[in-house]
């Protein structure tokens, strides 16, 4: 009994999709070995009540502290992709670490829907039932010379790990020429961000991406690139990229990430700078906001518990 392997979840968020339930640990336990026994922490308490036993832990967060508590640890896995939440450098030798490498398939299909909809005018502020009521104005004219095919456009794809290719393969299927920078060709960045229609950053934040899309490289853009950040929101320098959309040198952002998140978008401003800081009214219009739910998903979970089994980790 001493051998049988445990699998300690510990995955409690306030998002329905990245909290486990009854119905994600049926799924994984019918994943496991036979004999394999799956164990639900719902505290950080509980948490580490079982972590002794434990040769299995798939959290959120892990501490350098907690793996001196973990005898029996071999596998430690998060579903995240980022590696702030996780003492991954401390782990002992003999406990593999696992990042979750499913998102691509769901923030792809973010990225590819959010082009298409402004593609096809869908944010124009015309739209806006609030700013131009359609019994007092059909906006058909206006939102008529701003809809265009997304076929035959240039999408430049910034960190082109397996996100990042998730994206561009998405792209590629709409006609989308893609050009993926990664380390190893970051000498052609300047040159294709001249082109590009779509300027898109899957850029994680501890590879020294700190303001990547930095005002220099946002004077490269052509006036009708967008630009769409779904990696980490210090890689933009927010100041110039709301400079630029006002002023019309870029035609617009879709942002997902922020610097100083989480936090709500106050209507009077936050007080801490950025775009999060800023009053709502004060918010260029051609910039669409979503608050870092470009990954959500109803089988988020069980994409993870997945991945997991084919990667062998379970």
């Amino acid at each position: 009994m001493a051998s049988r392997n445990t699998y300690l979840v510990w995955l409690e968020w306030p998002e329905k999709c990245f909290r486990v339930d009854a119905e994600a640990l049926c799924f994984l336990g019918k994943l496991v070995p036979q004999g394999g026994e799956v164990v639900r922490a719902r505290s950080e308490r509980a948490f580490l009540r079982a972590l002794p036993r434990a040769t299995h832990a798939i959290v959120w967060n892990f501490r350098r502290e907690w793996f001196a508590l973990a005898p029996r640890l071999r596998v430690l896995a998060t579903p995240g992709a980022g590696r702030e939440l996780v003492a991954w450098r401390d782990a002992p030798e003999g406990v593999k670490v696992h990042f979750g490498g499913f998102h691509g398939a769901i923030i792809s299909e973010s990225v590819a829907g959010f082009v298409l909809a402004w593609a096809h005018g869908f944010f124009r502020p015309e739209l806006r039932a609030a700013s131009a009521p359609w019994r007092e104005c059909w906006p058909r004219a206006s939102i008529g010379g701003a809809c265009s095919l997304v076929a035959g456009t240039r999408a430049v794809v910034a960190g082109y790990g397996r996100i990042g290719r998730a994206i561009g393969e998405k792209l590629g299927a709409l006609g989308v020429s893609v050009t993926g920078i990664s380390r190893k060709n970051v000498a052609e960045l300047e040159q294709a961000a001249r082109g590009a229609d779509w300027f898109i950053m899957a850029l994680p934040s501890d590879t020294g991406t700190d303001g990547f899309l930095s005002r220099r490289l946002m004077s490269k853009l052509p006036r009708r690139c967008v630009v769409v950040n779904i990696g980490r929101g210090n890689a933009v320098d927010e100041d110039a990229l709301v400079d630029a959309l006002r002023r019309g040198r870029i035609a617009g952002a879709y942002l997902d990430v922020f610097r100083g998140e989480p936090g709500p978008l106050s209507p009077e401003g936050a007080g801490r700078g950025g775009i999060l800081g800023m009053a709502t009214a004060d918010l260029p219009s051609n910039l669409v906001m979503t608050p870092h739910s470009s990954a959500f998903c109803g089988a988020y979970l069980r994409m993870c518990f997945r991945e997991l089994k084919d990667e062998g980790l379970v």
